[in-house]
């Protein structure tokens, strides 16, 4: 856990087009109604297709404990989307990803009606492979579970999911059946 006296976390705030245009503090970014900053998605397969989620901890500032894609955050300020999308893997999961490739951006705007928290992002999509073994930061992940698409869409109806999960797998699809193949289902 970061103590109070540690320097605040600075998030890149983008225009429409993903153009940086400053910073702000990472909060004070998604304090209603939020800012635009940029953001990166990550979706890791294993060697059966399936995909990676995470369920974030109870101990999260935003959106604790509903389930998501693998990984998730902010580049710092100036850091390539692509560096810092493989940075927060090994930070969270403790393991590298492999064969990670560019699949898209998308923008939106997500209010989450718990915390009262905004996201509204200019988000960077990844997907991949994972084939080390998992060592997740208790901090930052609960639990994790491969799943097929089928098993998606039931755990997806049974349990609180990230306002923003299926946005960002819906963007990111077209790279994720090339990745995956066609009889992933993806």
């Amino acid at each position: 856990m970061a103590d109070s006296s540690a320097e605040p976390i600075m998030l890149e705030l983008v225009d429409e087009e993903g153009r940086t245009i400053g910073t702000a503090e990472k909060l004070a970014a998604h304090v209603a109604p939020g800012r635009l900053h940029r953001a990166f998605s990550v979706f890791l397969f294993d060697e059966q297709g399936r995909l990676l989620l995470q369920r974030r901890a109870l101990g999260k500032y935003h959106s604790p404990g509903v389930w998501s894609n693998t990984c998730c955050g902010h580049p710092y300020p100036g850091e390539p989307p692509f560096v810092a999308a493989a940075r927060r893997v090994g930070e969270e999961l403790g393991t590298a990803p492999t064969l990670l490739s560019e699949a898209g951006t998308v923008r939106y705007n997500h209010p989450d009606p718990v915390s009262g928290l905004v996201e509204q992002e200019y988000n960077h999509l990844f997907a991949g492979f994972v084939r080390g073994e998992l060592r997740p930061d208790a901090e930052e992940i609960a639990e994790t579970v491969f799943v097929s698409p089928g098993e998606l869409e039931k755990r997806h109806a049974d349990g609180p999911f990230s306002t923003w999960f299926m946005t960002v797998l819906d963007a990111a699809r077209p790279v994720i059946r090339e990745l995956t193949g066609p009889t992933a289902g993806w």
